[in-house]
């Protein structure tokens, strides 16, 4: 009998997760994510249902800033999923700044976004992934974990941050055979850089960084791609 693959996504109703949740769904697993406008939720939820008719999908309205808002989520995802063998923790949210002049709470809101919600998401979901096959944690990084950069302020702390909690992930699940993979992309082409002048040609797409994932998923269970660093072809911006 084969198996029915399951994933947990967050933040998956635009960019970088909406492109991986169709990504993993092409590839026949069930699905369930969150993102933080209910309306979005639902509609997404609609249209999902309409291209994949066969797929277990399941859409949650979460916002993953608050611990225990993660931690609800994460139980409901797995109770839908029956499980789960890929969680990939890709919620965020971007504030430029530099140390000394960003507003305060910047670093407080940026951490429980970008690094807690990781953190709470994958104590809730992982038990769940103990024993299933080819079980895999991603995390969405940035360049800005390993590069800091003028303006990048808290983003960056919060990124090399989140890095740090891939890195621990990754010794700790070991002995479990469940692969960590910190994915790392430069400039992506997402609402974060509406109304830019830059070309098209000098971003990556968000399709191209699902493939990589979903590709790292399928490599042989024997190894595990730790980081997936993921430039634009003429460098970064």
């Amino acid at each position: 009998m084969s198996t029915t693959y399951t994933a947990i996504i967050t933040g998956a109703t635009r960019g970088i997760g909406l492109a991986i949740l169709h990504r993993f769904l092409r590839g026949g697993f069930s699905v369930a994510f969150c993102g933080t406008n209910q309306i979005k939720v639902d509609q997404l939820v609609a249209e999902l249902r309409e291209t994949y008719p066969n797929a277990n999908i399941a859409g949650f309205q979460a916002d993953l800033g608050t611990p225990d808002a993660a931690k609800i989520f994460a139980e409901k995802a797995v109770a839908a999923m029956g499980g789960c063998h890929v969680l990939v923790n890709n919620a965020g949210t971007f504030l430029p700044g530099s140390v000394l002049s960003e507003d305060e709470g910047t670093l407080e809101k940026l951490l429980d976004v970008n690094v807690g919600s990781a953190y709470h998401v994958s104590r809730g979901v992982i038990p769940a992934m103990i024993s299933k096959p080819r079980a895999h944690v991603f995390n969405m990084c940035s360049i800005a974990s390993k590069v800091a950069y003028v303006n990048g302020g808290s983003y960056c702390i919060s990124k090399f941050a989140l890095l740090g909690l891939s890195k621990l992930l990754r010794e700790e699940l070991k002995s479990h055979h469940i692969c960590v993979t910190a994915v790392l992309p430069g400039a992506t082409l997402t609402d974060s850089w509406a109304g830019t002048d830059l070309p098209v040609s000098r971003f990556i797409q968000p399709e191209d960084i699902a493939e990589h994932v979903y590709n790292a998923w399928q490599l042989n269970q024997t190894s595990c791609a730790e980081e997936l660093l993921i430039r634009p072809l003429e460098g970064d911006i």
